[in-house]
Parts: structure tokens; C-alpha cells; sequence
């Protein structure tokens, strides 16, 4: 584990807040000059804490408003059949998150897509695109109450 102080903590809320906020902006803030600053930041991305800086999207006004999660057990535990799958999910664009789990599921999957219907149709391509699933059970979000990208530094 990387050891952050106060400065490279708040610099890391910051850019979770507004990943657009000029390295001045972000200076001032943690009153540094923008030097000091980007050398932060520059240390932050190539210690791999600060992955990348994305725009977060509203599904909603996307027609993208049906969240399922899925989960599924396998009979097949090889090593072969884990990268086959696990390549095969992780091409679906409708696969937001994807887990390995501990537990009475092996999988789980949460997975966005604009209403029941285009549920059914990824779940055929899913089912249609690997052998050895034994059960894929899904349970649907009626609301979302809390959501955010945000870890807490």
C-alpha cells in the first residue's frame, strides 16, 4: 500500500469530486505552486492510485435505466475455461462490473442495458456464448439509492 499524506489524499477527493479541474485549480487548493503539484499528481498516476480520469455518464438520459445483476455458477473450473470466459464477458459493453465471488455464486455481473427486452437479448448472447454455466440467476434494481465512483481517502 502506497503511503499518501494529507496533501496526496485531498488532491485524490478533489479529482473524484471533478476530474476537470486545472493543476492551478488543484494547487491552490492544497497550497502548493503547480510544480509541487503536478509532481504529485505524476506520482499518484505512475504508482498506479491514480488509474485514470473518466467522465461519469447519466444512464437514465441515456435510455440506459434497467440495471441487473447477474449472477452464475460454473461446473467448469479450468484454468482455460476461466480466461475464455472471463475475455467473453469482459467484450460485452453491457457489463458494467464483473466479479469472481466467495460463496454460493462463482460470478456476478452488473450489467446496464435500456429495458427488460434488451435484458433478454444479452442474456441469450451471454448464455449462447459459453458452455459449462450450470445457473445464471438475475435479480433486477427497482432504485437506485446510492451510487458513486467515489473511494473514501
Amino acid at each position: 500500500m502506497a503511503e499518501l499524506d494529507k496533501t496526496d489524499r485531498t488532491l485524490l477527493r478533489l479529482l473524484q469530486q471533478d476530474g476537470t479541474l486545472a493543476l492551478a485549480e488543484l494547487a491552490e487548493a492544497v497550497n502548493l505552486t503547480t510544480t509541487p503539484c503536478w509532481k504529485r499528481l505524476k506520482r499518484l498516476e505512475e504508482s498506479g492510485i491514480l488509474r485514470q480520469r473518466v467522465a461519469l455518464l447519466d444512464p437514465v438520459k441515456l435510455g440506459l435505466s434497467f440495471t441487473a445483476f447477474v449472477q452464475i455458477k460454473t461446473s467448469n473450473h479450468s484454468k482455460e475455461w476461466y480466461h475464455k470466459f472471463v475475455g467473453t464477458v469482459s467484450d460485452f459493453p453491457e457489463v458494467m462490473e464483473f466479479y469472481r465471488m466467495a460463496g454460493e455464486y462463482d460470478y456476478m455481473m452488473k450489467v446496464q442495458v435500456a429495458d427488460m427486452s434488451a435484458f433478454d437479448q444479452f442474456y441469450k448472447k451471454l448464455v449462447n456464448s459459453i458452455e459449462g454455466l450450470t445457473n445464471v440467476t438475475s435479480t433486477f434494481a427497482m432504485e437506485p439509492l446510492k451510487y458513486t465512483t467515489a473511494l473514501p481517502v
